[in-house]
């Protein structure tokens, strides 16, 4: 069965999905939730992103079409970062827990990797799931990224935690058709 998905960028609108996001089940593998005024920084920060030009990156929400209903289940999203000494994007993606095990998830990301691959600039996006995240690891895989090995990969911030490096190489301008 194929799972339909549509990425629309993220919005004012979208800071209720946020509050979701940011409920423990959510955040386990993230540092626990955020307080309301980091909350409120990063809906600045996501609609800020995706009001950029689009090579630097974008967060969207995720969409799920079915039975003739759309209903938002999470995000996803990519950003700039330096790795390594290499320009590259670094994405990340949370799916609500009463939708996850739907293959969300990997058809969210590879929504966002076709996007990426027709907007962006540089050469790879890299992901960084926690070696105690089966799921997200799993994610990756099945999108198609290459398993590089454990990191110890800072989030929070300051924060360093056994992490999976996963890259995915781009072939940018592909053509691809960007979300709506």
């Amino acid at each position: 069965m194929e799972t339909h998905v549509r990425l629309r960028p993220w919005s004012g609108d979208d800071f209720r999905l946020l509050e979701r996001a940011n409920e423990p089940a959510m955040t386990e593998h993230l540092g626990g939730p955020e307080s309301a005024e980091r909350l409120r920084d990063r809906q600045r920060r996501y609609e800020a992103l995706s009001a950029r030009e689009p090579a630097a990156g974008r967060m969207f929400r995720v969409e799920w079409l079915t039975g003739g209903a759309v209903e938002a289940v999470g995000s996803v999203g990519f950003w700039e970062r330096e790795w390594r000494g290499e320009p590259v994007y670094e994405a990340g993606w949370g799916i609500l827990p009463e939708f996850q095990g739907r293959g969300l998830a990997v058809a969210a990301l590879t929504e966002l990797l076709s996007y990426v691959a027709a907007h962006g600039t540089r050469a790879a996006v890299h992901a960084f799931p926690g070696t105690d995240h089966p799921a997200s690891n799993a994610v990756c895989r099945r999108a198609g990224f290459a398993h590089l090995g454990e990191v110890a990969f800072e989030y929070p911030p300051g924060v360093p935690h056994p992490s999976n490096d996963w890259r995915y190489e781009l072939t940018p301008g592909s053509g691809a058709a960007p979300p709506a």
